[in-house]
């Protein structure tokens, strides 16, 4: 797609890789809602600010009306809560879930009408590497990524009918507040929103951003032994 022709929402446009999407937007000449659940929050000199809590129905509504004319959606909003499924706070394992897959649907649901209007156009949806395998600490947001990729998956097919790309995008860790602690490598937000529109720009289904996801996503057709070899230690021990 002609990014130069486009009007984009972003959610989460208030910090870390949202906010260089919707900069990086800007830059290449489209116009921009950067969009937050505390739009006092947003920085984003020349985009046009919207409240947005993609979690809160009511919200979801009221930004949809107030941006009919978006032709391209990046969903980018997303939390953290370090549950794991069997031992977290269930309230916790539920946010995840309320947020990366029910809080995106809301979007989909409520701009796909618009989309459809403005001729097709496009939405992303920023996943993580951890769509395609768990670890433990933060299993509840693998889960939720996980199901936020079969969604995607179900949307594409749903879409496709009125000209919509809906292209999904996996990413190792990147350096953003979410972050926060971790001592590995990273990658730089800005190259990865680089890499997200390039991918927009070619109108390809799916963005690996770097090489931790694309071996996460080959590592799928393997033995669960193989992914998970601590399971089997762990029998082993037993």
């Amino acid at each position: 797609m002609d990014l130069s022709t486009t009007t984009a929402l972003v959610t989460g446009a208030n910090r870390g890789i949202g906010r260089h999407v919707a900069q990086q937007l800007l830059a290449r000449g489209a116009a921009v809602y950067a969009t937050a659940r505390d739009p006092r929050s947003v920085d984003v000199p020349g985009a046009r600010v919207l409240g947005l809590d993609i979690t809160d129905p009511d919200s979801v509504a009221a930004a949809a009306a107030a941006a009919p004319d978006v032709s391209l959606v990046v969903n980018n909003a997303g939390i953290s809560t370090r549950a794991n499924l069997v031992t977290g706070d269930l309230a916790q394992v539920r946010l995840e879930m309320e947020t990366h897959f029910f809080g995106t649907l809301n979007v989909v649901r409520a701009f796909a009408p618009a989309l459809a209007a403005n001729g097709g156009g496009a939405v992303a949806n920023v996943m993580s590497a951890l769509s395609f395998f768990s670890v433990d600490g933060a299993t509840a947001y693998s889960a939720a990524k996980a199901a936020e990729w079969s969604l995607t998956n179900g949307i594409r097919l749903e879409l496709a009918a009125q000209g919509t790309l809906v292209t999904g995008v996996h990413l190792a860790a990147t350096d953003t507040a979410m972050m926060a602690g971790y001592a590995g490598p990273m990658n730089d937000p800005a190259d990865v929103a680089r890499t997200v529109l390039d991918g927009l720009e070619a109108g390809v289904l799916e963005v690996l951003v770097d090489e931790d996801s694309v071996r996460a996503k080959a590592g799928l057709s393997a033995d669960p032994g193989v992914l998970y070899p601590q399971v089997l230690a762990a029998r082993t021990a037993a």
